[in-house]
């Protein structure tokens, strides 16, 4: 169910939370901005679908559509908040849930990691029962590339440009990662495409999508945080 939609009265209390985590960052001359945004919101709510015979009731709320994006500074449309404002935001946050027995944030951007280990690290030590989940794909490129082009073309096909989807930088992500670190994604990719979204599809997406909305029920179900209290789900590395 989504949060937003209850009155006050009807909202249980010892609900479990799913909080989708994006960004609005670039993703190539041919994605959306808020790309990272749909992908977290689609497994939120699959998850909570999934789960509605599940005690207590799960709610989705409102999904955070600013991040840590400082990599992607270099390109118009980006906006970011960056790591030490979404660890604080992050904070407060589950802290006025004082109503709902544990908090899942379900993230779709890479560059959200340190902010959510920062506060769910701290957030945990203050004795609530939150976790997070990377909202990651086996064998998907950096950025922008085929993976997230594919679970885009399955999300929202008319906000997918047909005519960008030109080949972007394929070179591996640790070879290019001291200057992405240092320099941004503009610098080794005038594109901001790491990756080739060339061949990518729907049905390729909707796989992916499914897959990760599997893993996240899953993880939930088992519900065994690690020490920096991200539920155990896929390996980090989310576009």
């Amino acid at each position: 169910m989504k949060l937003v939609d209850q009155p006050w009265p009807d909202v249980h209390q010892g609900a479990l939370i799913l909080v989708p985590v994006g960004s609005c960052e670039q993703h190539g001359p041919h994605l959306p901005l808020d790309s990272d945004t749909c992908i977290a919101e689609h497994v939120a709510h699959h998850a909570a679908h999934a789960l509605s015979d599940l005690d207590p009731v799960v709610y989705v709320t409102p999904a955070i559509t600013f991040g840590a994006s400082g990599e992607h500074a270099g390109f118009p449309g980006t906006l970011s908040v960056g790591t030490e404002a979404l660890t604080l935001l992050l904070c407060e946050l589950a802290r006025s849930a004082w109503w709902c027995s544990r908090m899942v944030f379900v993230n779709g951007h890479g560059g959200n990691v340190q902010g959510l280990t920062a506060a769910v690290r701290l957030l945990r030590s203050e004795g609530r029962d939150v976790a997070w989940f990377a909202c990651s794909s086996e064998g998907a490129d950096a950025h922008a590339g085929r993976a997230e082009t594919s679970m885009m073309r399955a999300l929202a096909p008319r906000r997918v440009r047909e005519d960008g989807r030109g080949s972007g930088v394929t070179t591996p992500i640790a070879e290019l990662m001291p200057r992405l670190v240092a320099e941004g994604v503009r610098a080794v990719s005038p594109s901001g495409v790491l990756g080739d979204p060339r061949g990518a599809g729907v049905e390729e997406g909707c796989r992916r999508l499914e897959r990760m909305g599997r893993s996240l029920v899953a993880a939930i179900y088992e519900w065994r945080p690690s020490r920096v209290g991200r539920v155990q789900g896929p390996s980090a590395g989310e576009e």
